[in-house]
């Protein structure tokens, strides 16, 4: 039926968390690991299909839930008389013996599943109870469908079991059973039906409390039918008959001795103490096992039992024989704990912490035997303890059999720890059992031996964690999880109140123990409803979600009830007291047996842990270590009883003194295995190795790529190549924090983590280089694989980090080394994921960007990791920001679509990123949101826009790859359609949620847009553009002005108390308050326009003061979002106050305003009113710790600040001449150049790159040059209100005070620029620049002349070499820089003559070579070596001059640039930064000269080579032609000899005239 369907597609959307999810997750992990190509997009193909199906049956069945969510308790009630119907047919085939066992069903597994199917069906049915208890019928359908899923998987089981037992007697109990359990449910869930139209009704209620009492003792008879079971409970029973001995008031004397009794004491008790040994044991083997060990152990107990009676009766006083009783009843119950969880381990072998608590309960027995046999046995001194550590070995021995569960929460290095620290002990024990054994001190003996006792109790458990623990850790296994809660915590905590319960009742019950019970209820109570809060807010089961919360409201307000009447009796110790106390119990345990009935869920369970062959292998040397020590330390306790006896017995000596020293061997070999087999060590070894070999793999790869060398790989494609990469970075980005986590304090998790990143990088690198293969562009290759190249190195460096940490949470000093890695691998991973992005947007890949949005709705219905940090109302506003950032984006791609498809990509991504965004706020907004159903409601819209987008991304992706294509075209405008129209509904949803903060979301973003408007009509006002309309004055418009403002008044009121006030109310004072402001800014647009464009001053002042009332309103209504809810004390009610202050303030300065406007006299003075309380203002929201919405550059806050001094200026002159126009005029200035240097200024301080102190100091300045500006304008509005010339001279003082702020403003701009800061202005900074541009001409210039050959042809007077205008260029930078260098050099003298380091007074170059005199003679050298370069180019151009003149030219520029830096630096700081660039950018003048030489030689080397000579074919002409050739060459080399000789003269002349400082370094040049 169609019910049916529902509840199964509903189970199969629950489950997904549980089993799809990861198995879709892990699909998507595995594909970049797979390497053949079909294989792997396989999987990725299913793993799509998977999650796509999912969404649509998760989207399907929500609608159809809404639509038939009613017929739920009906379709359950049909299905469990179905079932009923099923047992019965079974049992008829089972009498005519045709009931065959299905294939794969065994006796042991179908036991198993009716094991955890009745703790499914328990937990079901209290859930059911509850919301039938709440009247709410759609909650209760789900928990009935529930219900009857549960009795169908326990029908399976008993039907299974049936068919696998030959005891025909026993297989007709066990269908009758379960039967007999269907047949109850169906008569629950027909009482809920009845409970559910009458709620409220308290007959119904307790008619279901009945039937649901029938209901689960049939189920406890169906499990007590289980082979085995009945076993067990025949022990139980035989427990609980043989202790019904002790409730006797007297116990009389068998007449044996003292002695007598006493040894059969110990006999039975080593028996007792063996089988509760063998029923651990036993547990974990078959059902028969189990039969034969509890039965042996209930024998055994009777036997124990009676010697203790007897004990009892032979005891010497009542007070002896009362305390051998209690010991009695303490060994009774423990001995019924462990039978119990013997047979909950035998119905559910799989369960996690059963076999713990089972070995628990063992212990327990020991312990309450031990006590009984120290308190009520004589022997010689050290016997009884040495018996009693001999009893507690053996009962650890168990631990290290097989240690495939936790044994405790201690961490490895807790293990080693403990191991450590109880060495110590034993060794101490160890020398004290042979020392007082040697001198008989008796009781320190026995002291000595409990000691070490209890110190190999403790390597135990430390041994066979740490074991454990390190078996885990093995890759190959995989670890246990945790489940949503511990059941076993809670079983515990019920049979606590249970037990503190039993103590209040009773009547022996003293006041002190009153007190106590109240206390145990009170504590464990108290854990439960924390247990239940935790395990509400993890589950993403709605329906669980709600019944834990209901659980621990019925737990708190039934425990609060007990307390009440337990103060009452405390008060009042009488009967009437006692009763009512009593009578408080009775719901208490109801609604604690309710809880674990509920929390008993397997779908709540841990999953334990499954330890690989080769974990095994990594624990045995230490399980090996540990039982040697523990069967030499029963070796040496034996043989120290005996010596306690007989001290002279030297054989025995050499066997104690041989025990020792394997004990000794065995802790020395255990703490060694132990700090080896540390987890997670060998996995980050060979990790290391892996990423180590990625990264010569990459290096390989770019060596190949520089050299041209990097062969395209042809078998697979780009966009293939693409998802390879980015699969792989999602996967290495989503291990970072996990591995992370296991290396800061989960030791065990750390193999597992670090072996999963490595996996993944091999698959990167070889996707990295075959896309860099697939990449044309050299620098686009490099990018690639550097990034990847960065993100491997810094994932080696985590890994180091991650070893050296080895999930050692006591290892503080590598926590910061940890955190940084992480950061530098998370930067590594976005910069790599950003280009992949990018890359992918613009080939038209989408696959990755579809990924990302299906993940984006998968991460949205986890339950978040963290608590919500904010309250509904704050992600609302982000969620309403980011949904109509979307619907912007999507109008924007519609637009690209029809003019440029090419930047759809990059769209497409940007809507991904949007959409992420979204659905990671909608799920705090939906764990904040007011109920379930607004919650729910919200992220099925979101989910529902995400499929759109999907939709919408694939569509551009399409249409990018076939830009023409109509039909694609039309499909993304459809596409684009449908997300417009889902962004609507996730709005809608978001109302629903809080209508009122939604209201204001909405008025916010109104109030800025008319803000916005008011500034553009300044805009028109200020250029005198804004004219009146007709005739109109401003006194048309005067009192609606006043009157809508008044009205605004009003609703500032109704904002203010709508913050407490219902959702309704607070929505329409937003609606209200929008609408007036929108009347109010309309009106006195026209107000001010009516004022005429010849005054724009009173006008911009009129329109300033509505502006300053909009913003306060927008303040105001962002102020009342926040504070919507809230409590009176909360401090975002004193904010809402102060904003309504501001409001208030504003509007009335706004009626001052227009009620000056015309007047003349005093229309100025109120303008500067209005700024000075303007500029106050702002000054508070710039003194605000809130951070800027955006930030900006040093160099505007610097353009900012140049308004303050033109501002200051026009203040003086209007204070100076008082004028009315000068004074608004001011008004008008001042505002917007404060306002604009307050923003520019905390804009700029909040930049990443300053720092805190530059930061601060900016800061205070700020906040110093506003205040001395407002002083000055309160000084100016003193002078109009009482002009005189004392107070007008006072006027330079403010303005020096503004003038000195401005000047440390600009230093702190500068501050902020950081050591590159420069004066532009600065001679030697414009030499700089100069010089390097020269460099920057000459390299250029070189790079022509080298490129350039000459036509094969006879060389024409003609051809030009085309590279003159570099050389031009060049040679203007050189002079240029002259220039400065001597204006630079020229003023260092100057400060150098003034501090005394050069003389005065000039004397003459030639004699002592002063420096001002080589300066200038390098300068004039410079000078004409430019002037031959600019000829040399010239030449060449018009073909008169060789590219060997050109090379002399060049040549000398360098050698004189060279000098003139040499002339600079001769008495200059050489330390000095100014000097140290000058010098580097020589060293550039003189490399590009040098370049430029090589390329000229080169080209006129080249021509040489490729010039062709016409040769005469005649004889007498080739003759001819032979001699003139030989003429010419030796007139050549008369010429060259001449040349050389007239070089030679003019450099000796020249040397004469050098100051004597340049002459050496001259000659070096």
């Amino acid at each position: 039926s169609e019910e049916m369907l529902l509840g199964f597609s509903k189970i199969a959307v629950q489950r997904q968390a549980h089993i799809l999810l990861p198995e879709q997750n892990t699909s998507k992990a595995t594909v970049p690991t797979i390497g053949d190509q079909a294989s792997a997009m396989q999987l990725s193909q299913c793993a799509k299909n998977l999650a796509s199906a999912l969404a649509e049956l998760r989207a399907t069945s929500q609608k159809a839930q809404e639509a038939c969510g009613p017929l739920e308790i009906e379709n359950a009630l049909s299905m469990v008389r179905d079932l009923e119907k099923d047992m019965q047919e079974a049992k008829a085939s089972a009498e005519e013996g045709k009931l065959k066992p299905l294939p794969g069903e065994t006796l042991e597994r179908c036991s198993q599943d009716l094991g955890t199917s009745t703790k499914a069906v328990s937990s079901a049915m209290a859930q059911l109870l509850s919301e039938a208890t709440q009247g709410n019928e759609n909650y209760t359908g789900m928990a009935a469908r529930d219900v009857a899923q549960a009795l169908k998987s326990l029908a399976s089981a008993a039907r299974g079991v049936a068919a696998t037992t030959a005891d025909r007697s026993a297989r007709n109990a066990m269908l009758d059973c379960a039967g007999d359990v269907m047949d109850k449910s169906g008569s629950l869930i027909e009482e809920t039906k009845r409970a559910i139209a009458k709620p409220g009704d308290a007959e119904n209620q307790q008619r279901l409390a009945q039937v649901a009492k029938a209901v689960s003792q049939a189920l406890n008879r169906c499990v007590n039918c289980l082979p085995g079971q009945r076993d067990v409970d025949n022990a139980i029973r035989t427990v609980g008959e043989a202790s019904k001995t002790l409730l006797s008031d007297s116990f009389p004397s068998s007449g044996r001795s003292f002695q007598e009794v006493q040894a059969q004491l110990n006999e039975v008790a080593a028996g007792l103490n063996q089988s509760a040994n063998e029923v651990v044991q036993a547990s974990r083997g078959t059902t028969q096992d189990l039969a034969r060990a509890t039965s042996k152990f209930g024998q055994d107990f009777s036997n124990f039992l009676d010697a203790g009676v007897d004990m009892a009766g032979t005891s010497q006083s009542k007070e002896d024989q009362t305390q051998v009783v209690s010991n009695l009843k303490t060994i009774s119950m423990s001995s019924s704990k462990l039978l119990l969880a013997a047979k909950a381990l035998s119905t559910d072998p799989n369960s996690p912490n059963l076999k713990n608590q089972l070995a628990a309960a063992a212990r327990a027995v020991t312990d309450s035997i031990n006590q009984l046999i120290t308190m009520c046995t004589r022997q010689a001194p050290g016997q009884k303890e040495c018996d009693n550590a001999l009893r507690e070995l053996e009962s650890v021995r168990g631990m290290l059999e097989n240690p495939t569960e936790a044994i405790n929460d201690l961490s490895y290095f807790d293990c080693i720890d403990s191991v450590m620290e109880n060495s110590k002990v034993l060794g101490e024990s160890m020398a004290g059992i042979s020392h007082n054994a040697k001198n008989s001190n008796l009781p320190e003996f026995g002291d000595s031996v409990s000691a070490g006792s209890k110190a190999l109790c403790g390597l135990t458990e430390a041994a066979a964690q740490a074991a454990y623990l390190v078996g885990v850790s093995d890759p190959n296994s995989s670890a246990g999880q945790k489940g949503l809660v511990d059941p076993s915590q809670f079983a515990r905590a019920n049979q606590s109140i249970q037990m503190a319960c039993q103590n209040l009742v009773d009547p022996a019950c003293t006041q002190s123990q009153v007190l106590s019970a109240a206390t145990i209820v009170a504590k464990h109570t108290s854990a439960l409803c924390n247990a239940c809060r935790l395990a509400s807010s993890k589950t993403p089961n709605p329906v669980a979600k709600r019944q834990f919360v209901q659980s621990a409201k019925e737990v708190a307000n039934t425990t609060a009830n007990l307390v009440k009447s337990i103060k009452a009796l405390d008060g009042a110790f009488n009967q009437e007291n006692r009763e009512k106390c009593k009578a408080a119990t009775g719901p208490l345990i109801e609604a604690v047996d309710n809880l674990t009935a509920f929390a008993s869920n397997p779908e709540f369970a841990s999953i334990p842990a499954q330890i690989s062959p080769e974990g095994h292998a990594a624990m045995e040397p230490i399980v090996v270590a540990a039982k040697t020590m523990l069967e030499s330390s029963t070796g040496l306790i034996q043989t120290a009883r005996s010596l306690a006896v007989n001290p002279k017995d030297p054989p025995k000596w050499s066997v104690l003194a041989g025990h020792s020293r394997t004990v000794s061997d065995s802790i020395k070999k255990l703490i060694t295995n132990m700090r080896e087999k540390a987890p997670g060590q060998r996995e980050c070894d060979d990790a290391i190795e892996v990423l180590n070999g990625c990264i010569r793999e990459v290096d390989q790869a770019s060596l190949a790529a520089i050299s041209q060398q990097l062969t395209p790989r042809e078998d697979i494609s780009m966009e293939t190549l693409h998802q390879q990469m980015a699969a792989s970075v999602h996967e290495i980005s989503n291990l970072i924090d996990p591995v992370a986590v296991a290396a800061g304090s989960e030791a065990s998790q750390l193999g597992h983590k670090v072996s999963q990143m490595a996996s993944y990088f091999e698959p990167l690198i070889m996707a990295a280089i075959g896309t860099a293969s697939k990449i044309v562009s050299s620098q686009q290759q490099m990018a690639v694989l550097d990034q990847t190249k960065t993100l491997t190195e810094s994932a080696l460096q985590m890994l180091y980090t991650a070893k050296e940490a080895g999930g050692n949470p006591k290892a503080a000093h590598m926590q910061e080394a940890l955190e940084e890695s992480v950061q530098m691998m998370k930067e590594a991973v976005d910069d790599l994921g950003a280009t992949l992005a990018e890359a992918a947007s613009a080939a038209g890949a989408v696959g990755g960007m579809v990924d990302s949005i299906n993940d984006a709705i998968n991460k949205m219905e986890d339950t978040p990791a963290l608590e919500p940090e904010g309250t509904f109302v704050d992600y609302q506003t982000t969620m309403v920001r980011t949904a109509k950032a979307i619907a912007v984006t999507v109008q924007e791609m519609v637009t690209k679509s029809n003019t440029n498809p090419d930047d759809l990509g990059g769209l497409a991504n940007q809507l991904t990123n949007e959409f992420g965004n979204l659905a990671n706020e909608a799920k705090y907004a939906a764990v904040t949101a007011e109920n379930d159903e607004i919650g729910s409601h919200i992220k099925k819209q979101v989910g529902e826009l995400g499929f759109s987008c999907t939709g919408l991304v694939t569509k551009a992706g399409a249409l990018q790859c076939s830009p023409n294509d109509s039909f694609t075209k039309k499909e993304l405008i459809e596409s684009a359609r449908k997300v417009s129209e889902k962004v609507s509904h996730v709005l809608a949803s978001l109302q629903a949620g809080n209508r009122g903060t939604q209201a204001c979301i909405t008025a916010a973003s109104a109030v800025s847009g008319i803000i916005a408007d008011l500034d553009t009509t300044i805009m028109f006002a200020t250029a005198g553009t804004l004219n009146r309309e007709n005739s109109e004055t401003f006194a048309d418009h005067r009192e609606y002005i006043l009157k809508t403002a008044k009205a605004l008044v009003e609703d500032t009121k109704l904002l203010v108390s709508g913050a407490g006030a219902s959702q309704e109310r607070l929505a329409q004072a937003a609606q209200s308050s929008v609408c007036t402001i929108t009347k109010l800014a309309d009106v006195v647009k026209l107000g001010a326009a009516s004022l005429g464009a010849e005054d724009p001053e009173t006008q911009v002042v009129l329109i300033n003061a509505v502006k300053d009332v909009a913003k306060a309103l927008g303040n105001l209504i962002s102020a009342t979002k926040a504070a919507a809810g809230k409590p009176h004390d909360d401090p975002s009610m004193l904010q809402l106050k102060n904003s309504a202050k501001v409001m208030v303030t504003n509007v009335t300065s706004l009626l001052k305003t227009v009620k000056a406007v015309e007047d003349e006299a005093t229309k100025g003075t109120r303008a500067l009113e209005a700024t000075i309380e303007h500029i106050k203002q702002e000054l508070a929201v710039f003194n605000s710790s809130d951070p800027p919405p955006k930030t900006t550059t040093p160099e505007e806050f610097i353009r900012m600040t140049k308004g303050i001094t033109m501002a200051t200026a026009k203040a003086v002159a209007a204070g100076n001449s008082c004028r009315q126009e000068d004074i608004i005029a001011t008004a008008n200035l001042s505002r917007r150049a404060i306002a604009d240097m307050l923003h520019s200024c905390k804009q700029a301080a909040y930049h990443p790159e300053v720092s805190k102190e530059v930061q601060m100091r900016a800061l205070r300045f700020g906040n110093e040059c506003a205040c001395g500006y407002l002083g000055l304008l309160e000084h100016v509005l003193v002078i109009i209100l009482k002009p005189s010339h004392d107070l007008k001279q006072q006027l330079a003082n403010y303005s020096k005070r503004v003038a000195g702020s401005v000047t440390e403003l600009i230093q702190a701009a500068e501050a902020m620029k950081g050591t590159e800061w420069v004066d532009p202005e600065d001679p030697t900074v414009i030499a700089e620049n100069e010089l390097l541009g020269a460099a920057a001409a000459i390299e250029a210039a070189a790079k022509k002349l080298e490129q350039l050959r000459p036509r094969t042809k006879p060389k024409e007077a003609d051809e030009s070499l085309n590279f003159e205008e570099q050389i031009l260029e060049a040679a203007k930078s050189i002079a240029a820089a002259t220039s400065a260098l001597v204006k630079a050099a020229s003023a260092a003298q100057r400060e150098l003559v003034a501090q005394g380091k050069v003389g005065a007074i000039q004397a003459n170059a030639v004699d002592d070579g002063q420096w001002s005199q080589g300066l200038i003679s390098a300068a004039r050298m410079v000078a004409a070596a430019t002037n031959n370069l600019c000829e040399a180019a010239n030449s060449a151009v018009q073909g008169h001059a060789s590219e060997e003149k050109l090379i002399s030219s060049a040549k000398q520029v360098a050698a004189s640039t060279a000098q003139l830096l040499v002339a600079c630096k001769v008495k200059a700081d050489q330390d000095s930064q100014t000097m140290k660039r000058l010098q580097a950018a020589g060293n550039a003048v003189k490399r590009a000269s040098d370049n430029l030489v090589k390329a000229a030689q080169k080209a006129a080397f080249d021509a040489q080579d490729d010039q062709a000579v016409v040769v005469k074919s005649r004889m007498v002409g080739g003759i001819a032609q032979i001699i003139a050739a030989q003429e010419e060459m030796l007139r050549k080399e008369r010429e060259l000899d001449d040349a050389r000789r007239k070089l030679a003269t003019i450099r000796q002349q020249q040397y004469k005239f050098l100051p004597s400082e340049l002459r050496e370094d001259g000659q070096e040049q």
